[in-house]
């Protein structure tokens, strides 16, 4: 049998081998290393931030990572997953929508990443059925093994080509015991194999539970769970054991024993108060030597400008120096899945540091405000700041426009996202322009004064049945009128922001908006669509058509975040 190798890799389409799978261009087996981050026991244990604070340690250590989410449902992507399911749909700068964890490694890496950082079956299953009906495969059975398991290395091998990473960083969504999981597992198998132990590295993060009616540590769901793991061909190297408090060394050995994993390549990572210290934590622990003893390499001189030891722990200083306390109302309808929200919660914990403050949310349900469960009055008691997110559906729309009315009459600041905008455009239209009836057709198809609309190249694609290209999504230029707010907090007049919409403000009301007062201070490049609005004279009032917690970054908050949360604590 042929073995893979770099002198002659087997070629896809061989029908005299059971080797599947190619070399991309350029690739040299050692040149890239793997790291695989698999879970166990149970799923929401902070595997995507442990892979994000890994990646932000190897970086500052001078090392070029590109981290990889991998999740096993089979939707193509993420764009059409309830919140309430699912979390927030995070969006790159390219338009792909993706899982959260991918806005966690932006964040944690200070760089924006691509639609080749993330990977799902369905991405997996349609590039297989593809192959096929064009006859790529020769006559042969499809199977998991080896096409299936060879599309997934090849899309790892292609990553590192493209990326030119010292270290692909992989996170294998959901537990190890998953159905969907377990081809992109025997993959890791595979992977470990052909490119040799040293070039591939797995840890597993584990849960350990702290029952309070026994009120001690109990280790055997982690070892079952390292077990599922050993079972499908997986020898973990290194053990992270997540935890509510820390555990005792007895819990370590446990686990040693069982793994046959080294106690001191067995690491506790309990909760902490500040995730933002966590890399610098995960260096005092010593991980980042494991992984340099485990895959035989050595951190660099090559060191970023932007992201290095002493930007982080700069960052963390400030965090810690922070002694004031802010409240910021969110006003949604998806609070009860606060993940539905996560960028926005992140924007504003990394952007009170700089203005020394911690930010309070209080969530706040409209479905309960329009319902008359609670008065708007009661609701924003004692809050600094009112944000209204995105979001989509008519439930809690007039909640949250008697939210923004209460921040525009009471002079609170005011933050609109996406949805957030259009509805501020509403409540002003209908207030203050006297616009009886004033809506969104999203919301209401046959508004008299449809102030929020789709426009016309939208309407001839729904007629046409491509719904679906009516979308905006991604990064997209924004050109921004001098002498407004929003100039003066971004700094320059044009700047690229990530969209996630359909509908628009109707030209045919701008003028009408703008008499009374309403300013709109951001706009596409021809002018056409507004994408920034703002009412002068309030202490903050802000909407924008794009996310701009997307692009919100630790080490570089989002202008409109900073000037948000600055006016939130001068009115403190």
């Amino acid at each position: 049998m042929t073995q893979f190798n770099n002198d002659k890799p087997p070629s896809s389409h061989s029908v005299e081998h059971e080797f599947y799978g190619s070399i991309p261009k350029g690739y040299k087996k050692g040149r890239t290393k793997y790291i695989v981050i698999t879970g166990s026991v149970m799923s929401g244990v902070g595997k995507g931030t442990f892979s994000s604070c890994l990646a932000n340690l190897l970086t500052c250590h001078g090392l070029k990572v590109s981290p990889i989410k991998f999740d096993g449902y089979l939707n193509y992507d993420a764009g059409t997953l309830n919140p309430f399911r699912h979390g927030e749909v995070f969006v790159l700068e390219d338009g792909t929508e993706c899982d959260l964890d991918l806005g966690t490694y932006e964040r944690y890496l200070n760089k924006n990443l691509t639609k080749d950082n993330y990977l799902t079956a369905g991405k997996i299953f349609k590039s297989i059925i593809d192959k096929e009906r064009s006859g790529e495969y020769l006559g042969r059975d499809v199977q998991f093994i080896p096409h299936v398991t060879g599309e997934i290395k090849d899309y790892l091998r292609e990553l590192a080509v493209k990326s030119d990473a010292d270290v692909v960083l992989v996170e294998v969504g959901g537990t190890v015991g998953d159905l969907e999981n377990s081809y992109f597992i025997e993959a890791v198998r595979e992977l470990k194999y052909e490119e040799g132990r040293e070039n591939v590295c797995v840890v597993n993060v584990t849960y350990i539970v702290e029952p309070g009616s026994l009120n001690e540590f109990k280790s055997k769901p982690a070892q079952l769970g390292i077990k599922k793991l050993m079972e499908l061909g997986i020898q973990p190297d290194v053990i992270i054991c997540r935890s509510e408090n820390p555990i005792p060394e007895k819990i370590k050995e446990k686990l040693s024993i069982y793994s046959n994993v080294p106690v001191n390549m067995i690491f506790n990572l309990w909760d902490m108060s500040d995730i933002y210290e966590v890399p610098l934590i995960l260096k005092d622990m010593g991980i980042d030597k494991t992984m340099f003893e485990v895959l035989s390499i050595q951190p660099t001189k090559n060191m970023r400008s932007d992201l290095n030891f002493s930007s982080w722990g700069s960052f963390v200083d400030k965090i810690k120096k922070s002694n004031r306390e802010i409240k910021v109302g969110i006003v949604g309808k998806y609070i009860d899945v606060h993940d539905s929200y996560i960028s926005i919660l992140k924007a504003l914990e990394h952007t009170g540091p700089y203005f020394g403050v911690k930010v309070k949310v209080n969530w706040i349900d409209s479905t309960n405000i329009e319902e008359g469960k609670t008065s708007v009055e009661d609701a924003l008691k004692g809050i600094d700041g009112i944000i209204v997110p995105g979001g989509f559906g008519k439930r809690g729309v007039e909640g949250k426009i008697m939210a923004i009315r209460y921040a525009r009459e009471k002079n609170v600041p005011f933050l609109g996202l996406c949805f957030g905008l259009q509805l501020a455009v509403i409540e002003f239209a209908r207030d203050v322009c006297n616009l009886k009836g004033a809506h969104s057709t999203e919301i209401e198809s046959n508004s008299k004064n449809p102030v929020v609309d789709l426009l016309p190249w939208q309407k001839k694609l729904l007629k046409d049945s491509k719904y679906g290209a009516t979308m905006r999504l991604g990064g997209q230029t924004v050109s921004i009128k001098k002498g407004t707010l929003a100039f003066k907090l971004y700094g320059k007049g044009k700047v690229i922001e990530r969209f996630r919409h359909r509908y628009e403000i109707s030209p045919s009301y701008v003028r009408c908006l703008e008499k009374n007062g309403f300013v709109f201070s951001g706009f596409t490049p021809d002018g056409k669509i507004k994408q920034i609005g703002e009412i002068p004279g309030l202490r903050y009032f802000v909407g924008s058509q794009f996310h701009p917690e997307f692009t919100s970054k630790p080490l570089k908050p989002n202008p409109l975040f900073a000037g948000f949360v600055e006016a939130c604590t001068s009115r403190k």
